[in-house]
């Protein structure tokens, strides 16, 4: 074990080092995306607002001159206000299938967790339930859609040979886009519009108001959510930034009862069958790829799907995915994703297998004891 060196990254040479290792470790790998590498920079920079609530550590093992591992570790000040629960977490993950590598990376990361007074590392999570989270456990035969995680299959090995354990399973669904929706759609969708409830897409000329009202259904609908946090103003409006380079107005549909925003649902296309072939580059020659490519996604992720409490069960959903559907049979796209979904939202799977949802990706997220 002593020909490895613990790196703890505090340079911009040796940031470059973390971003570049995934690049590297999944040479071979053809399901692997690689990210951009300037947007990467841009959220381990101070321009990401988690870190005005969050202390981040980042980690690379060597062996000799050889990156094996990195890890970040994160103590997420407003989890443990939100949650009353003392629990710090790991993400950003990756290591060579040797479990001397994971321990290590783990262990610098519970001595800091430590530290900092937690009491339970639990991930991956890049950086928090808003982002990336999770290690891929089921379906490694097709390429992550946007915004999900990748991964070895030896990575769970690695978690449970450190003493980790299960603590939530996420699942991620696709169905082949029907040309017409199940008659008890239609129908359902029918008793919201009968209580004055009406949906329709937003409005990128006002993006801004656009933003506040899905942070007003954000933090609603998802606050009993396991590991949900609130978002603040200026991570609303880092993600929105974000997000509007890839997202299609016509597929971010609102339900609003009067002026009330009450509902959310989010499609994006898929613009990881776009990444691979930009290999993590942004130059000229990997622009002209983009505009090619992008003409030609024809994959969905349905990445939110959210109900204020109070109107949940009047209808709302069915309504939301009908205008959904109805622009995305529009624009030719032929397959949708659902994710992630909690293994426990038994409600919200039931919907999904009703339209015709096959399970076929599965995530687990892990924790221990410190």
């Amino acid at each position: 074990m002593g020909s490895f060196d613990v790196i703890k990254v505090d340079t911009e040479k040796d940031l470059e080092t973390f971003l570049r290792f995934p690049f590297n470790l999944y040479l071979n790998d053809k399901n692997y995306v690689p990210p951009l590498l300037s947007e990467q920079r841009k959220h381990f920079s101070k321009q990401n607002p988690f870190f005005k609530h969050a202390k981040v550590d980042l980690f690379i093992v060597k062996d000799k001159d050889k990156v094996v591992g990195r890890i970040a570790g994160i103590v997420n000040r407003r989890h443990i206000e939100f949650h009353y629960e003392r629990a710090g977490f790991f993400g950003f993950f990756e290591s060579i299938n040797d479990q001397r590598v994971a321990n290590i990376l783990l262990d610098n990361v519970t001595n800091l967790l430590k530290d900092e007074g937690m009491e339970i590392i639990r991930g991956p999570m890049n950086f928090s339930t808003n982002e990336e989270c999770g290690f891929l456990l089921e379906g490694f035969n097709e390429p992550p859609m946007i915004m999900t995680p990748y991964n070895f299959p030896y990575y769970h090995a690695l978690m449970e040979g450190y003493g980790m354990s299960k603590a939530k399973d996420l699942y991620a669904f696709v169905l082949d886009i029907p040309k017409i929706l199940p008659d008890k759609i239609e129908r359902t969708s029918e008793l919201a519009k009968r209580i004055g409830i009406r949906a329709r897409h937003i409005d990128i000329k006002r993006f801004d108001d656009e933003m506040n009202k899905f942070k007003e259904i954000y933090n609603s609908a998802w606050e009993r959510n396991w590991g949900f946090i609130p978002l603040t103003d200026e991570e609303l409006s880092y993600l929105g930034n974000n997000l509007k380079k890839v997202l299609d107005p016509d597929l971010i549909i609102i339900a609003e009862k009067g002026d009330e925003p009450i509902g959310v649902l989010g499609l994006l296309p898929d613009y990881n069958f776009v990444l691979k072939y930009m290999n993590g580059k942004l130059n000229l020659f990997s622009i002209l790829k983009a505009i090619y490519y992008s003409k030609k996604i024809k994959d969905l992720r349905l990445l939110l799907l959210g109900i204020k409490q109070k109107y949940r069960n009047k209808g709302v959903d069915a309504l939301l995915y009908k205008e959904a559907h109805k622009n995305a049979i529009k624009k030719n796209f032929q397959r949708v994703e659902f994710s992630w979904i909690l293994e426990d939202n038994l409600q919200t799977i039931r919907l999904v297998e009703m339209i015709g949802g096959r399970l076929y990706k599965r995530y687990r997220i892990y924790q221990k004891l410190l």
